[in-house]
């Protein structure tokens, strides 16, 4: 009987999986990885830190569109025979311990991603799965001998990077990025971490809530970055000049408001500045919000306030203004949102309708999620998704 033979095109997540998978499956087919550069595995190696994040509870997770702004539909789909609590037996079962946070996000125990490349490695070198780099593919001609073609390059900067695959492409623009803020004043903020910030677009439903980072040039931390994925395309229309809005409290404007009443009261001899309305400000962030907001009456005592000066504390604190004036650079970022159209695809196998035998997998497709493990959850779920199609096949 003929050797059936399988190019598994990009030597990255999607890649491995699917290509031990399949091996796994189908024990005579020979498998091919086939990766454009010298090194396989890079973005596994830095993603989560350097930890891997490689999936998540879902714990916290009431509707796939809050984790899966692109594809949640198709992940839904997919999910129900590969997901999370799969993903956890897959890797236990091959020898690494996982552990998850309280947020959801799931680790090797080791806490180091070379614990990841390392099983892939000997699992592809266990089950003859060759691996081949430097190996620039540009045109699906150039697979013809193979059976069947898996396509897991994953996701592309430009348009042109995907022309040769010949399918209907959604533009790909970048997801996941940190905002730059022109604000000298808050960039003397560097390092700060405030927890559960709500940042939002004004005029849009696009809205995100979480830790947020101050840095040297802007805004980091889970909410930016899931905003950012959030209005990946609105960003690009708008050249990545936007208002944002931040509300430092995580609570409503009653709310505040009350806390900075109960402030006047309690703190009546002390300085606005050096007394925060509420324990989830750190002091330097609150100095910079209440002069932001009084100017020098920020010197004053909490008893010397009126309610003119009140009403501005707590419009500073839930509706902050701001200008986006960029976004990170390129190489900063690690998903890009866009890719091959799902409706290009079987929904079920991530076949190709008009090229049989041509699949795709992991970030290629547009398909991509919010930070905290679902980009690599989507790597594992459609690779496996395409691995059982050509097993079945």
């Amino acid at each position: 009987m003929e050797t059936k033979r399988t190019a598994v095109v990009g030597g990255g997540a999607a890649g491995f999986f699917l290509a031990i998978n399949l091996k796994e499956r189908c024990p005579q087919m020979q498998v091919d990885i086939l990766e454009s550069s010298s090194r396989v595995l890079r973005k596994v190696e830095v993603s989560g830190g350097g930890r891997c994040n490689l999936t998540n509870t879902f714990a916290h997770i009431n509707d796939l569109r809050e984790v899966y702004p692109r594809g949640h539909r198709v992940m839904g789909r997919l999910l129900k025979h590969f997901g999370h609590q799969n993903t956890w037996q897959w890797f236990e079962q091959r020898g690494v311990a996982l552990t998850a946070q309280a947020d959801g996000c799931v680790f090797p125990r080791s806490q180091d991603s070379h614990t990841i490349i390392q099983l892939f490695l000997d699992e592809s070198a266990r089950r003859g799965i060759n691996i081949k780099t430097g190996c620039r593919i540009t045109s699906l001609d150039a697979l013809a001998d193979y059976d069947y073609v898996c396509i897991a390059t994953g996701g592309q900067p430009k348009q042109a990077g995907l022309q040769w695959l010949e399918h209907e492409v959604e533009p790909p623009v970048p997801s996941l990025f940190t905002l730059g803020i022109a604000d000298e004043a808050l960039q003397r903020l560097t390092g700060l971490v405030v927890q559960d910030v709500q940042a939002l677009i004004p005029g849009t439903k696009l809205r995100a809530q979480g830790a947020l980072l101050i840095t040297h040039w802007g805004l980091s931390g889970p909410c930016i970055l899931r905003l950012s994925s959030y209005a990946a395309r609105h960003l690009a229309e708008a050249n990545y000049h936007s208002p944002l809005m931040l509300n430092w409290t995580g609570t409503d404007e009653a709310t505040t408001l009350q806390a900075i009443v109960a402030a006047e009261k309690q703190h009546a001899r002390r300085n606005v500045t050096h007394q925060p309305p509420l324990p989830m400000l750190p002091q330097r962030l609150w100095s910079y919000l209440a002069t932001k907001a009084l100017g020098q009456r920020a010197e004053q005592p909490w008893g010397g306030m009126n309610a003119k000066e009140m009403r501005r504390l707590t419009n500073v604190l839930v509706s902050d203004e701001y200008t986006i004036s960029g976004r990170a650079p390129h190489r900063d970022e690690f998903v890009t949102c866009g890719g091959i159209a799902l409706k290009a695809v079987n929904p079920n196998t991530l076949e190709s309708p008009t090229r049989p035998g041509l699949f795709f997998a992991g970030e290629v497709l547009d398909i991509d999620g919010i930070t905290g493990g679902f980009n690599l959850q989507a790597a594992w779920t459609t690779a496996h998704t395409v691995a059982r199609a050509i097993s079945e096949k």
